[in-house]
């Protein structure tokens, strides 16, 4: 029990961020009319991103991802589950469980994404946007997770070599 609440600590902190910085947000929002996520200033400051402090998440956080994507498709590999996006469209039975397993194993990865994002809004931009936060955050851990879930449990399958099967050396 203790574990499992100290594993939400940074998603709560994460949470507790993004709603302080909702009122400015709002605010600017009504002052300016301009939603700013997919607006012309956003896709400005998406370049800017690239090229200004924090730009090294773009690489590193995606990687995470895909090793912890691996790391459950070996999983799934192993209990001969199918591969996570197919099972997530096709089979409506397994969505819940699939998506707690994703859950539990990104869960403080897209919080210190979002983390990040806000950071690096405020060192860059000297202001805070938390839907574009919410929004690059997530997206930097979600597609590669699911893409390298599914892809490891796929080769590890179609090669007949899951971990339980393979000789031990």
């Amino acid at each position: 029990m203790r574990s499992a609440l100290r594993s939400w600590i940074l998603p709560l902190v994460v949470v507790v961020i993004l709603l302080a910085t909702l009122p400015g947000a709002i605010h600017r929002l009504i002052q300016t009319g301009n939603p700013y996520l997919f607006s012309r200033e956003f896709y400005q400051d998406m370049v800017a991103r690239l090229s200004g402090p924090g730009r090294l998440r773009f690489i590193l956080q995606p990687i995470v991802a895909i090793l912890l994507g691996s790391r459950d498709g070996l999983k799934d590999a192993r209990t001969g589950a199918s591969p996570f996006l197919w099972g997530l469209i096709f089979h409506r039975e397994h969505r819940p469980q699939l998506l707690r397993s994703a859950i539990a194993s990104v869960r403080n990865l897209v919080a210190v994404a979002v983390l990040l994002d806000i950071i690096s809004q405020y060192l860059i931009f000297r202001e805070i946007h938390p839907g574009a936060a919410l929004l690059l955050g997530p997206v930097l851990i979600s597609i590669p997770y699911a893409v390298s879930r599914a892809l490891t449990n796929r080769i590890l399958r179609r090669r007949g070599q899951t971990p339980a099967a393979s000789p031990a050396s």
